[in-house]
């Protein structure tokens, strides 16, 4: 019997060409409200270990960052879409 997925390793090549760019260009669709946003755009609160990214529209959470000595954590719960524009010589044909 198959599975029908494969591991997640198969993603190691995709996000590191997607977050290896300046993601502040990505445009983040907000799943509160469905505003489409810079990530620039995003009104950041910064306190503690993390910082919330919020829309400007509703002020939904789009983005959480916190980072503790052990690892780094995003959660994109509150974007529907992130999207990274690719350059055009890297654009699949």
């Amino acid at each position: 019997m198959t599975t029908g997925h494969v591991d997640g390793n198969v993603l190691a090549g995709p996000l590191a060409a997607v977050f290896a760019d300046d993601v502040t260009v990505a445009l983040a669709t907000c799943s509160g409200c469905g505003r489409t946003s810079r990530v620039a755009e995003l009104h950041v609160y910064v306190s503690g270990p993390g910082m919330v990214a919020r829309c400007p529209g509703c002020e939904h959470p789009v983005i959480r960052y916190a980072s503790t000595p052990r690892a780094v954590m995003l959660d994109l719960r509150g974007a529907s879409v992130l999207a990274v524009s690719q350059p055009p010589d890297q654009a699949p044909a």
